[in-house]
């Protein structure tokens, strides 16, 4: 599974930086410079690099605010590496911080360490080998809408696992059943347009 990093950082220049590491690490990453801009795409993502000091809604206000419906890891970047601050921002719910400027490679150390302590979906549910390449096809796009067809040639195992209409409705039917009671997320229909995976529950 590719994990999705968003990273809301107000400079430009270090922003573009974290992101190009990330994605040559094998990352997929959302870049933003504002809360405003970053609330749009907190449902996509498996973690957060967050900025302290930011525009209009700082990165603590912003934090206190998410965990009161998300556990989805934080990492707090900072400038200060003043005691207060680094408190501040783990008792608004961060999970860890690091301080500017620090090394690439010590910020992917992190952010793996962060990550192993998230439960996958799948390994919180007894899953069939379809079931299991449905949703991690589903998770992997996300953010956008996948039609019956590209699921079909998705799922499609030339080794003898065959998939057709009929069969890809009833494994949607099974693991929405499984997904229904778990809080984990769920998957979304729009006729016309095909399935979606989102994050929590309505």
């Amino acid at each position: 599974m590719t994990y999705t990093i968003l990273v809301i950082e107000d400079d430009h220049s270090l922003r573009y930086s974290i992101s190009l590491a990330l994605e040559t690490d094998g990352y997929r990453v959302i870049s933003t410079g504002s809360v405003h801009e970053a609330e749009n795409h907190t449902e996509q993502a498996d973690l957060i690099l967050l900025d302290v000091m930011l525009p209009e809604i700082n990165g603590i206000t912003f934090c206190r605010n998410f965990r009161e419906h998300s556990n989805k890891p934080i990492i707090f970047l900072t400038s200060c590496s003043d005691e207060t601050d680094i408190i501040r921002g783990l008792d608004s719910g961060g999970d860890d911080y690091i301080t500017k400027p620090f090394r690439l490679q010590e910020l992917l150390s992190r952010i793996r360490a962060n990550l192993r302590r998230v439960p996958s979906v799948q390994s919180t549910l007894e899953l069939t080998a379809i079931e299991q390449k449905l949703l991690e096809y589903l998770m992997e796009n996300r953010d956008r809408y996948l039609t019956r067809e590209q699921i079909l040639e998705h799922l499609w195992d030339n080794k003898g696992c065959f998939v057709n209409d009929n069969t890809l409705s009833v494994n949607i039917s099974r693991l929405r059943e499984k997904l229904k009671d778990s809080g984990n997320g769920q998957i979304v229909t729009k006729r016309g347009m095909g399935y979606k995976w989102t994050e929590g529950t309505n």
